[in-house]
């Protein structure tokens, strides 16, 4: 998705330079900042939580098999 970020020139000025360095683009940099403060602001999940999830199962729609029909395919 593109979108337009006002940015301050010499914020601006330092980041092409960083993208240069590191022979990156300035839009991966961006990503790589996003991505990191979402990481430290998102609660992450107790791993209970999700082993209870994977125990339960997921239903995707068709008919459920047994093992043996599993393996039989």
């Amino acid at each position: 998705m593109k979108t337009t970020v006002d940015i301050p020139d010499s914020l601006l000025e330092r980041t092409k330079i960083a993208a240069v360095r590191r022979r990156t683009s300035i839009k991966n940099l961006i990503i790589e900042g996003l991505e990191t403060v979402l990481r430290e602001e998102l609660p992450i999940e107790p791993p209970a939580d999700a082993l209870a999830r994977l125990r339960q199962g997921y239903h995707l729609g068709g008919q459920l098999l047994t093992r043996d029909q599993v393996h039989a395919r």
